[in-house]
């Protein structure tokens, strides 16, 4: 039995484990037993602080693996320059749908906001010289310490850049980072064969923490939700695939499965890493180099799943308090939830942090936010779940145009 089970693939353990807790947690729910599914809650938090202790090590000897890997400098700023573009026009089409989907589906329709005063509840966005100023770490083991993931990859790309002009005295610095990188992904392969246990223990936590009538009364914004990040990843990301990387969509979302899959159930895009990295290189056929680059920098950068969030929250409170919003507010929107987006911690929840930046941008209270938390991590899930596929199309676009996308491996049937 034991073997039929690790014979599976990886997402289809996930899936069994997933669609079990639903079921327990369920009949949990029912029973009163609601205690008991809170006991599943340090088995849960175990596996998710075991693919986050992977967090920092990994971004930090992939990136620098990635970098030394290209000798030539002015490649690896078309690289930045390539992913980034990609990274912000995915975004801002992110929360163009998710307004466009809560103006058709209007969630915030007929629910009442709870108050939510004084202005301590606002948190102002960063200035350009704040963002710019915190870019580089004071001390480089103080952001490990506290996993400031985007001061990590500042630090990581120029400790790469500086290996590299450092020539042959560099070379054994050059080859522990590459040697560390590999140690790391087998590291990473340990802790996800643990992912269906962590999984179930989630979900029945999960489940157990919802209540019925929070869930009903508010069931549309998370239709909402779902839909607008299942339309971008269908129409964004397998539009690009198609259109942009003349690549093949199913191919593509076939070989990312586990990925999503973990991504879905930890709501963690920078802690799904490990798993993003070896799908998008053993079953897409994108170069070390490449992925060892982008994946890193989407992980921070890109959240479109998040940016979604943003524009759905904005329209479900404006909805709420009859509020028609103008096209500059809609425009407004857009533009802070992008740039919100982009500078969203890659941890669960982070949605909630940025909230109130959007909203108070376009003069909307914040009492929409006390009634996100008890289903943000419905949401969470779902939002992860896009922001994960985002970074792997990125890189295979990426890959695709630097030369580096292993076609035979693409096309052909992803890794058991």
């Amino acid at each position: 039995m034991w073997f039929r089970w690790q014979s599976l693939t990886l997402w289809k353990r996930i899936l069994i484990a997933f669609m079990l807790a639903v079921a327990l947690g369920s009949l949990l729910k029912v029973l009163g037993l609601e205690q008991v599914a809170a006991g599943f809650e340090p088995v849960g938090r175990l596996f998710i602080n075991a693919i986050r202790m992977l967090m920092v090590p990994i971004i930090l000897t992939t990136i620098i693996a990635g970098v030394t890997s290209l000798k030539d400098t002015s490649r690896l700023g078309r690289l930045g320059a390539m992913t980034i573009g990609l990274y912000l026009l995915t975004t801002a089409f992110a929360v163009s749908i998710g307004l466009l989907m809560a103006t058709l589906i209007r969630p915030g329709a007929g629910i009442s906001l709870p108050e939510v005063g004084g202005e301590s509840d606002l948190v102002e966005a960063p200035t350009l010289g704040e963002l710019l100023l915190g870019l580089v770490p004071e001390n480089p083991v103080a952001a490990m310490v506290e996993g400031n993931v985007l001061q990590i990859i500042v630090f990581a790309i120029l400790l790469g850049l500086a290996i590299n002009l450092a020539g042959e005295k560099g070379a054994p610095v050059k080859r522990f980072f590459h040697s560390a990188a590999e140690v790391m992904f087998k590291l990473a392969h340990m802790v996800m064969e643990l992912a269906p246990l962590g999984v179930f223990a989630l979900i029945v936590w999960v489940i157990g923490e919802l209540a019925l009538v929070e869930l009903l009364s508010l069931v549309w914004i998370v239709v909402t939700l779902y839909a607008a990040c299942l339309l971008h990843i269908a129409l964004v990301y397998g539009g690009c695939i198609r259109l942009l990387g003349r690549l093949k969509p199913q191919h593509f979302f076939r070989g990312i499965v586990d990925a999503q899959a973990v991504a879905y159930s930890t709501a963690t895009s920078a802690g799904t890493l490990p798993v993003t990295l070896a799908n998008v290189q053993r079953n897409l056929g994108v170069s070390k180099n490449v992925s060892g680059f982008v994946l890193p920098l989407g992980a921070t950068m890109n959240m479109d799943g998040t940016a979604i969030y943003m524009g759905i929250a904005a329209l479900f409170t404006a909805q709420a308090l009859g509020v028609e919003l103008t096209m500059t507010q809609y425009l407004t929107v857009v533009l802070t939830s992008t740039l919100a987006s982009v500078g969203a911690a890659s941890i669960p929840a982070a949605g909630l942090i940025v909230m109130p930046i959007v909203l108070s941008s376009v003069g909307l209270p914040l009492g929409a936010i006390a009634l996100f938390f008890p289903i943000d991590r419905l949401m969470d899930m779902m939002r992860t779940m896009t922001n994960v596929t985002g970074d792997s199309m990125v890189a295979t676009l990426v890959a695709k145009a630097e030369g580096e996308l292993d076609h035979e491996v693409y096309d052909a049937p992803a890794v058991e």
